[in-house]
């Protein structure tokens, strides 16, 4: 049995490009475009779960651990948000940027390079994000496992991923890495992607039930990407801890 999920070739392929996270023109165009959209979502739905003021640090005091966290272009926001935000990532060189970036913008974040399985918490967190990073483990079971085992009771663990469907591999990987070279060719493999039924099968065997899930979709005309009902492509799924 594997006790490890971390995925070397995946790895060392985001390490490769890691100084290129804050490049809103660079390599991570495409998350900077779709960040606005998942923090609104993210911050929107914890207000609601949670029952909180929707003030200037609406997140203040939560405790949240961001997955995968590459140079830290979610747990910023977070941390801005009020939050207390720690993130790991299995590549050190992300990590030194998230520093990096985190120490010269003034933010207390915790950042370890780690993944889930191997991290260990005195106290467990109220919000686990799980962003674009389950299509590139090694081993999804027993990553979501691990993470289900960071998060408190009733808390929430959001995950966004790639629909296993034609229309995806169509548009995420021939469209956006080798027509428009939106992504380095190779950031995704098909067979990684995961369809939500397969994703809520999961995580139910590990005691997290599906709240919501809904479609995250590109508007090629308007050049933004908002919420929406079309699950084919992009998806973000919400799960509470029961």
């Amino acid at each position: 049995m594997k006790n490890n999920t971390i995925n070397k070739k995946e790895i060392e392929k985001f390490s490769k490009i890691a100084e290129e996270w804050w490049n809103p023109e660079g390599k991570f165009k495409p998350l900077h475009k779709f960040n606005p959209v998942r923090i609104s979502y993210i911050k929107d739905n914890i207000i609601k779960t949670f029952k909180l003021d929707n003030n200037k640090i609406p997140l203040k005091n939560l405790r949240i651990l961001d997955v995968g966290c590459g140079g830290g272009l979610l747990s910023e926001p977070m941390c801005k948000l009020g939050a207390n935000v720690t993130g790991i990532d299995a590549s050190q060189k992300n990590i030194n940027v998230a520093k990096l970036h985190s120490k010269r913008n003034d933010l207390r974040i915790n950042y370890f390079c780690s993944s889930p399985e191997k991290f260990k918490v005195k106290e467990k967190f109220d919000v686990i994000l799980n962003m674009e990073i389950v299509e590139h483990v090694e081993d999804v079971n027993l990553f979501l496992n691990s993470c289900s085992k960071l998060l408190k009771k009733n808390g929430i663990m959001f995950i966004a991923t790639l629909n296993k469907t034609l229309k995806s591999y169509i548009f995420a990987i021939i469209g956006a890495e080798y027509i428009l070279r939106w992504l380095p060719i190779g950031t995704h493999e098909w067979e990684k992607f995961l369809k939500p039924e397969e994703l809520i099968s999961i995580l139910k065997n590990n005691d997290l039930k599906l709240d919501r899930v809904d479609g995250m979709n590109f508007n090629i005309f308007t050049d933004k990407w908002n919420v929406g009902k079309d699950k084919s492509i992009n998806y973000i799924a919400k799960f509470i801890k029961n």
